[in-house]
């Protein structure tokens, strides 16, 4: 009986840390070459010409002034949610739970407008849905990070199943609240008096949420890297048992994490119910829970890079619905093509962090 074995002709080992400009020209090269395979689908597929589909997909973003304000209205909305998420995932603590932490933002926000409409002037009402928005989405993540510190559950699952509570809650309330009745939906809130409605700055409907993500974003990067709070949210992240041997109280910074994870997702609601929609639905978050776990992973829990890879995504998002419009196409096909970008978007972080040898002696029987 032949024992021999071959020795294999590549092997895969472990790259050394890239510089940051050699690591987005991966990313960069992945994108070239996905367009590539993407046009070479479109031609295939529907004999559409791929650079009239690229043109549709820049025209649905960047066609015109309120394109690009809607534009950078959903990005600053993705920012927030994946910049509420990054402190958990860096502990790596991973929270899930962001759909329905903002969602439970928007709720509290949204009580908040409709039960003391008439009650308070307009700044207090204003000021009620910020305390309580904020409150809701830590409370909504404080009670896994409860479990998880004092029982060790799993927070993942725990996250993910407070997502469809949440849901659930929003849509009992829509019920609860429709207007007008038997509509199973609220509609705009205090259309008339606009009690509860954040001010518009210089015109622009969309100005103020992108000047309050952009604050969250700096403070976030300050946060994480120069605080003792980052400091000890990195060691965690690394080692538990590091973390307890240096002195740092692991339960403590557990629950600390994810009120601010859920915090800033109440946030994200509140500016999506106070200052954009003035209404509530349990798809007012429109995923951006689930999509923000991408934005953070992709940029390395890095805040400033977040700013890109959000920009990407909406960009994708935005695009294929243009081309599905301009086209005539099924919805779907625009999402092929966002999802064959996407995949070669995550496999180039195989080889940002790994790289293929060949094998001395390969090819040699042992």
């Amino acid at each position: 009986m032949n024992n021999k074995t071959r020795t294999p002709l590549f092997h895969v080992a472990r790259r050394a840390a890239l510089p940051w400009y050699k690591s987005w020209a991966i990313r960069g090269g992945a994108v070239l070459l996905a367009l590539l395979v993407c046009g070479l689908i479109t031609t295939l597929v529907t004999g559409e010409d791929p650079i009239a589909v690229y043109a549709a997909m820049w025209a649905g973003s960047f066609g015109t002034s309120r394109r690009i304000w809607v534009l950078l209205q959903n990005i600053a909305m993705l920012l927030c949610v994946s910049l509420a998420v990054t402190p958990a995932f860096r502990m790596r603590c991973w929270n899930l739970g962001g759909e329905g932490q903002a969602l439970i933002g928007c709720l509290a926000s949204a009580a908040c407008m409709i039960l003391l409409s008439g009650k308070l002037s307009n700044g207090l009402v204003i000021l009620c849905m910020i305390v309580t928005s904020i409150l809701a989405g830590a409370v909504w993540a404080g009670i896994p990070a409860f479990f998880k510190a004092k029982y060790n559950t799993n927070e993942t699952l725990f996250t993910l199943m407070m997502n469809y509570v949440a849901t659930q809650l929003v849509a009992y309330f829509c019920v609860v609240w429709e207007n007008p009745k038997g509509s199973g939906q609220i509609g705009i809130i205090n259309p008339n008096s606009q009690i509860g409605w954040f001010p518009v700055i210089a015109g622009q409907k969309y100005l103020l949420n992108i000047l309050v993500v952009a604050v969250v974003c700096v403070a976030m990067h300050i946060y994480l890297n120069y605080s003792k709070h980052g400091y000890e949210i990195a060691v965690v992240g690394e080692s538990e048992r590091t973390a307890r041997y240096v002195g740092i109280k692991v339960e403590r910074v557990i629950v600390r994490t994810m009120l601010l994870s859920g915090a800033l997702c109440g946030l994200a609601g509140l500016l999506l119910v106070g200052s954009t929609n003035h209404t509530l639905t349990p798809t007012l978050v429109e995923g951006r829970g689930f999509t923000a776990v991408m934005v953070a992973w992709l940029a390395k829990f890095n805040p400033v890079w977040m700013i890109l890879t959000s920009l990407l995504l909406v960009f994708l998002s935005r695009g294929a619905g243009e081309i599905a419009t301009n086209f005539g196409l099924n919805s779907s096909f625009g999402d092929i093509l966002t999802g064959v970008i996407l995949f070669f978007i995550i496999g180039s972080e195989f080889f940002i962090n790994y790289q293929i040898k060949l094998t001395k002696g390969a090819g040699k029987e042992k």
